[in-house]
């Protein structure tokens, strides 16, 4: 994985994070426009992981892990949430299986 594919993809796990953030603050109240600019957030993200070269398997693999980490350093930055053991289990377990994906070809 080249470091143009890694950086699209950090790229695209924090606008997939982001926009559910948006789509979360709207529901909660219930502005419409947090839920629109969620769902535009999301658009992004889908054209921004796509633009790799990488197989759908592989890149969803991948993606999968760093969407992971993105998604636990915006809990623990933004909403004040610390991780407990089950996720950080199943974590490792996400991360261990994108190493597996990346090295195994």
């Amino acid at each position: 994985m080249t470091l143009r594919i890694f950086f699209l993809l950090v790229l695209a796990a924090a606008l997939e994070v982001g926009g559910d953030a948006l789509i979360r603050a709207g529901l909660g109240r219930r502005a419409g426009w947090l839920l629109l600019a969620g769902g535009a957030t999301l658009v992004v993200y889908g054209l921004m992981v796509n633009l790799t070269s990488l197989d759908f398997s592989r890149l969803m693999g991948i993606y999968i892990v760093i969407f992971f980490l993105v998604a636990q350093a915006t809990a623990i930055l933004f909403f004040h949430e610390t991780p407990g053991r089950p996720v950080m289990a199943g974590g490792a377990l996400v991360v261990l299986g994108g190493v597996v994906m990346s090295v195994l070809r």
